[in-house]
This record gives C-alpha cells, sequence and structure tokens, in this order.
C-alpha cells in the first residue's frame, strides 16, 4: 500500500490539474484526448458513466500511450476489475463505502478514494491511504475544507473536485496539501457538441499555465 500511495501522490503532482471527461463515442475520446494533451494536460480522468467508458479506456491506451489516464467513478469491485484489465492508470472513486475502499486497498495499481468529510477521511487513513479525492469540493466548503483538514489530518493530501473553475483554480493550487484538482472547465458541453475542439486545447493550455505558475509561487 505505501508504494500504490506514492505512485498515486505522484501522478497527481505531476498532473497538476486531472481533467474530468466523460465520452459517448470512440471518436469523441480521441478528439477530446488529443485536444488536452495538445493543450499541455496529460493525465486525465475518464468517467465510467456511460456505455463506452471502458472501450474508450482501452482504446485510448492502446493508441495514445503518452497520455495516463484514470478510471474515475469507480463504484465497485467489477469496475475496478474492469478498469485495470481495460489497462487504467489509477482508480478514482466519488465516495468510498468500506467494502469499496477494502477493494481499492486490495487492487495493484494507485488509487485516489473519494470523500467528503473528517470522519470518511480518517476512516480512509485508517486503511493507509494519504492522497484522497474531495468530492464535491465546492458544495462541502472548498477552500475552508481544504484548510481546516490541513491541521488535523497534516500527513493527507487531497484532489479537489467539484466546483472548481479557471477562476479559482490558482488559489485551490496553492493550497499546501493540495496536490491536484480536478475539474471538467476546459471540457464545455457545447464545445464538445459543436466539435469546436481548438477551444478544449486553449482552454486546456490555460490550466497547464496556471499549474506552471501555482508551482513557481510555491
Amino acid at each position: 500500500m505505501p508504494e500504490r500511495q506514492q505512485r498515486a501522490a505522484d501522478l497527481l503532482r505531476h498532473a497538476g490539474v486531472l481533467p474530468v471527461i466523460t465520452v459517448n463515442t470512440l471518436d469523441e475520446a480521441r478528439a477530446l484526448a488529443d485536444a488536452l494533451l495538445e493543450g499541455g494536460l496529460s493525465t486525465l480522468e475518464l468517467t465510467l458513466r456511460t456505455p463506452i467508458a471502458i472501450d474508450a479506456l482501452a482504446m485510448l491506451k492502446r493508441e495514445r500511450p503518452g497520455i495516463v489516464i484514470g478510471a474515475g467513478t469507480v463504484l465497485d469491485a467489477n469496475n475496478i476489475r474492469a478498469s485495470i484489465d481495460a489497462g487504467a492508470d489509477f482508480l478514482v472513486t466519488p465516495g468510498t463505502p468500506p467494502g469499496l475502499a477494502d477493494a481499492l486497498a486490495a487492487a495493484d495499481i494507485p488509487v485516489v478514494p473519494g470523500a467528503a468529510t473528517p470522519t470518511e477521511f480518517m476512516s480512509l487513513r485508517e486503511r493507509g491511504f494519504r492522497n484522497c479525492k474531495l468530492f464535491p469540493a465546492s458544495a462541502v466548503g472548498g477552500l475552508a475544507m481544504l484548510k481546516g483538514l490541513a491541521g488535523p489530518l497534516h500527513d493527507m493530501r487531497f484532489c479537489p473536485t467539484g466546483g472548481i473553475s479557471e477562476a479559482n483554480a490558482a488559489e485551490f493550487l496553492s493550497q499546501p496539501n493540495v496536490l491536484c484538482i480536478g475539474g471538467s472547465w476546459m471540457l464545455d458541453k457545447a464545445w464538445i457538441e459543436a466539435g469546436d475542439y481548438a477551444r478544449v486545447r486553449e482552454t486546456a493550455a490555460r490550466a497547464a499555465a496556471i499549474v506552471r505558475e501555482a508551482r513557481a509561487q510555491r
């Protein structure tokens, strides 16, 4: 577990911003991944919210080996097995009940379990997790929650996701206990429906620049 937790910390820190994508076709998956990569974001979370998700994950791992892909919205052991079989580099959950936490602890790839309260994070910490997703971040206090967690859970690091935008990304990244932020602001639904992947690429490039500036200021 410690080695996998270190790998999880390293990949989140390297990513800085984790685009959270949901795809409906393989072509859409290719186009979005390419736009994000061209914009400078080489790590993404592909949610398991559509029937095509696992196929898209496997396809991207075959065709775009330079992209690090996490399977998101992992809800149960079946999702874990399917994601690992498809080649996922890591796993992300929106929340982590005890049974799922046990299954994640047994997984042989890095995992980022999600939670929303101090009690949940303490339960994950008891199982050896030190790098977690705060979700839905803004709804449960956002920056104030992260600052509040920093004292009692001083050895834990977070990837807040939910309600983060280009406007507040830098402020979240400035928090010492934040490894990475998750978001979908660079994946506007209207742009995708219009096939305007240039807008995705441009917004991804600005997100990558925010990460670079935040790191320079730390």
